[in-house]
Formats: structure tokens, C-alpha cells, sequence
């Protein structure tokens, strides 16, 4: 395995955990990174850095982010946001994944792709849940500005300093363990 493989892995790992937190904005990213050749994807996937995919995941993202600070709607994006999550944690994962066999990537996209996006949706959600069960939804729009500004900086750190994303990607799942092992040990 060369070390392009490796760093393509922390980059698909590390804007999966992105995804979990805004489906759309890391999309965004890559489309931009590869619109401007900052990152090259894979043959398959080279329509992302085409000028419509600019635009279209451009409007996704405002939609999706601005969708976030309407009560409501906010926890009806959560609902559909776990398994949009896994989609697109896989799919970027496959897209930025470079000379591995198909068969490895998929394997590695779909585990480490799409699991790292569930677990990071699932966790996102829970927080959501609990922001408006403990305070009737008054603090969702600041849950909400954290996790747009989580996913904000990890498209960036995944797509300038991979090695560091995945790091981050590391506390970012064990603090959700954590959070959930606490959650779990008060219901018993």
C-alpha cells in the first residue's frame, strides 16, 4: 500500500465523519477541491468537480444548513439524515479512495465510510434530541451552528491535512462512545 492510498483513506474517512454532521457540505468541499484540482478523484466519480455539481451541491448545502435553524425542521432532518449519511459517507469515501482493488474499496467504503457517517449522524442526533427535550429546541440553532462548523473545518483539515482529519475523526468517535456509554449507564 503507498502512502497516496493511505493519505486517500484518512481524506475518505476523515469527510465521512464530515458528512455525519452535514451530509452536503463536505460533498461541497470535494466538488470545489476537485473543481479546482486540489484533489483528484477517481475515474468514476470526476462529474463531482464539474461546474453543475459546483452549483447543485453549492445549493444543497445552503438549503441543508439554512434547514437547520427552522425549529422542526431540524429534528425532521435528522430523521432522514442517518441513512443519507451512510450513502454519502460511503460514496465520498469511494470517490476519493485511489489504487485499491474495486472489491477493497467497496469493503472499506461501506465499513469505514459509511459506518464512521452513521455513527457520527447518530451521535449528532441524539444531541439534537436531547438540545430539545432539555430546552424545548432553544438551543438547537447553537447545536446547529456547531455541527455546520465541525463540518465545515473537517472538509477542510481532511482535504489539506488528511493524517490530522483522521486523528480528529478518532476523538470525535470516542467522545460520541463516551456519550453514549454514559447515556446507556443512566437508563439502567
Amino acid at each position: 500500500m503507498t502512502m497516496e492510498t493511505i493519505i486517500s483513506i484518512f481524506l475518505g474517512i476523515g469527510l465521512s465523519a464530515s458528512v455525519g454532521f452535514r451530509v452536503f457540505v463536505p460533498l461541497f468541499a470535494l466538488s470545489l477541491a476537485a473543481y479546482f484540482n486540489l484533489w483528484e478523484l477517481n475515474e468514476s466519480w470526476q462529474w463531482i468537480g464539474s461546474l453543475t455539481a459546483v452549483i447543485t451541491l453549492g445549493v444543497a448545502t445552503l438549503v441543508e444548513v439554512f434547514g437547520y435553524y427552522i425549529p422542526y425542521v431540524d429534528n425532521l432532518l435528522d430523521t432522514i439524515a442517518i441513512p443519507l449519511a451512510t450513502i454519502a459517507g460511503t460514496a465520498v469515501m469511494v470517490s476519493t479512495v485511489a489504487d485499491l482493488s474495486p472489491a477493497i474499496t467497496w469493503a472499506l467504503a461501506i465499513i469505514a465510510g459509511g459506518g464512521t457517517a452513521a455513527a457520527v449522524a447518530g451521535g449528532s442526533g441524539a444531541t439534537r434530541l436531547a438540545s430539545t427535550a432539555s430546552t424545548g429546541g432553544i438551543a438547537n440553532p447553537v447545536v446547529s451552528t456547531v455541527e455546520t462548523g465541525t463540518s465545515v473545518l473537517m472538509s477542510v483539515v481532511s482535504l489539506f491535512i488528511p493524517v490530522l482529519a483522521f486523528i480528529l475523526v478518532l476523538i470525535i468517535l470516542y467522545l460520541i462512545f463516551r456519550v453514549y456509554k454514559k447515556i446507556r449507564g443512566k437508563r439502567t
